[in-house]
């Protein structure tokens, strides 16, 4: 028959030869035969988290940075409910996530025994693809599979239920490499043509981009084209990736939240491109059309499934992204003409002058709010841009001051920036340490808000388990601002004007010691509240080489 191979070690031999460098975890009873096994396999590093969703964060963000599968590996059934949340995050940021489970001995689950449940079935809504293996046999087959739904487009996370016999259990099939699968595609011709041709003839272009163009490596190719043809740029409102320098003059906004304020920033425009992202996701219910009557439209993505789903297209177009707007580029350069171009640049005139204004109003609020007690997010990102290292990279769960964060620190390529996708709380701590995991060489630093951070707080755990050298800036407001803001929204839509004030929405009684639960879980912590002190505890956290927190007091008003 040949050699033999343990479940466990078809498993662990698949992850080695996918090239898998981390798995991330927090083990159980069920996921002793892969901990046992793990000193054999020094190719793979255990990264412990003290709770599931943690370690699926961690596992999503390393990722999205490093563009690989990475690995969660939790445990049974309240284990993987724990996570949960977060699978759905790296599900809505189509994440090339493996997720496996231990589960109990198939040979008694008819007893249902102690943690049993259907982890498949908790785990489809949110999975590509979701499997429990029911033999060491099967194993090769399933771990190869899994690995190659992650990895092609759309990618996505899956899920491998793993039996603690079957990982105990011997068999004479051998793991199986990945395979080499090239899946980037180029558009049809004639539809990059009638493309082109729309694109010449449009005299108020307007782009919306998504991760995707992010994820294509597509960010130059998108700025010429909307250089060349003069247009505003406009984000998603949860991305996760820099899909657009931020200071550039063509950008202006990330997406809106509803269909009415889509709606007035396409309210001009003849043509509207849509580029690799997912549109609209809606935060508010607004009956009205997003895009104005007689405006054409064209639309990239490497999935047919986006293509024209919710919105009818002038022209779809199925393909890579980079690949997509290469050879728009290439097509508008041979049609391109004396007129054309003028008029691209005195759009582009404007669109400077706009920029320009933006920064001015900037400025002009730092200033207005410099003697804010507590201080503004806009003062403490000014003071923040002033120390931070070249080349930071940053991850970022702080809804309420992604305003004064995009207009005063300055992204310039798709590796400088991760978001939270999906709008589950608690990705900002973990996210930063799988960033830094990603990139061991750049600066990392993390700005979460106060509520945000106490879903995750244990992750700081982790970092200085581990060692790894994250800045952690908490905005410590004591509030759930962003949701008070959405309660003045939901009185107006619901016409209610008797009841003030925000009940159960505060953070302040008693307010949490961020300093404290830092150095409990073993960080330099400091408290900031003065902006004067900011720059200067910047550089001494980044200075530092180590996992390092720093609570600042910033103003919570509505």
């Amino acid at each position: 028959m040949g050699e033999l191979f343990s479940g466990r070690q078809i498993v662990l031999d698949t992850f080695t030869a996918a090239g898998i460098e981390f798995l991330f975890g927090n083990p159980g009873t069920t996921e002793l035969p892969l901990i046992e096994a793990l000193p054999d396999y020094p190719n793979i590093r255990y990264i412990m988290a003290l709770q599931e969703a943690i370690a699926v964060s961690m596992a999503d963000a390393y990722a999205q940075v490093s563009g690989k599968v990475a690995v969660a590996n939790l445990h049974v059934g309240p284990g993987l409910g724990n996570a949960i949340g977060s699978l759905y995050n790296a599900w809505e940021g189509q994440s090339s996530l493996l997720v496996t489970a231990g589960q109990q001995n198939t040979r008694y689950r008819l007893r249902e025994p102690v943690l049993w449940h259907d982890l498949v079935a908790m785990a489809g809504p949110v999975t590509k693809w979701s499997v429990q293996a029911e033999s060491a046999h099967e194993l090769p087959d399933i771990m190869h599979r899994a690995i190659k739904i992650a990895r092609e487009p759309p990618t996505g996370p899956v899920f491998v239920a793993l039996p603690l016999n079957v990982m105990i259990e011997q068999t004479h099939h051998a793991p199986i490499p990945p395979s080499t699968i090239f899946t980037r595609s180029v558009p049809d011709a004639e539809g990059i043509a009638l493309a082109a041709r729309m694109l010449m003839a449009a005299q108020r272009p307007l782009i919306f981009c998504g991760d995707k163009v992010a994820r294509a490596g597509a960010v130059d190719e998108l700025v010429a084209l909307a250089q060349a043809i003069g247009a505003s740029v406009h984000g998603e409102i949860l991305p996760a990736h820099l899909s657009f320098p931020n200071q550039h003059p063509c950008f202006s906004t990330r997406g809106a939240g509803d269909y009415a304020q889509i709606r007035s920033l396409t309210a001009d425009a003849d043509l509207i491109v849509l580029v690799g992202g997912e549109f609209f996701e809606e935060v508010w219910y607004v009956d009205t059309a997003p895009f104005p009557d007689g405006a054409k439209v064209i639309q990239i993505d490497h999935g047919a499934r986006n293509l024209g789903r919710n919105h009818r297209l002038d022209c779809g177009l199925l393909g890579d992204p980079k690949l997509s707007l290469q050879a728009l580029l290439a097509a508008l350069s041979e049609r391109s003409d004396a007129a054309h171009r003028s008029a691209a640049a005195d759009r582009m005139e404007r669109l400077r002058a706009r920029k320009e204004k933006e920064h001015t109003s900037q400025r002009s609020r730092i200033e207005r709010t410099q003697g804010n007690q507590p201080m503004s997010t806009a003062k403490l990102m000014d003071e923040i841009a002033k120390a931070l290292p070249a080349g930071t990279a940053l991850a970022r769960e702080a809804i309420t001051a992604d305003n004064d964060i995009n207009r005063t620190l300055d992204f310039k390529s798709a590796g400088d920036y991760l978001g939270s996708r999906g709008g589950g709380i608690g990705q900002g701590l973990p996210s930063a340490i799988g960033m830094k995991l990603a990139y061991p060489y750049r600066p990392v630093l993390c700005i979460s808000g106060d509520g945000s951070s106490l879903y995750t707080i244990q992750a700081l755990w982790s970092a200085a388990h581990h060692k790894i050298p994250v800045v952690f800036v908490i905005l410590n407001n004591q509030v759930y601002r962003v949701l008070k803001y959405n309660m003045n929204r939901y009185r107006t839509e619901a016409g209610i004007t008797h009841r003030q004030g925000y009940p159960h929405l505060d953070l302040s009684d008693p307010a949490m010691d961020f300093v404290a639960l830092a150095r409990g879980f073993g960080l330099t912590a400091e408290r900031i509240v003065e902006p004067g002190e900011v720059s200067a505890a910047i550089t001494r956290a980044f200075a530092s080489g180590e996992p390092y927190l720093l609570d600042v007091a910033v103003d919570g008003k509505v």
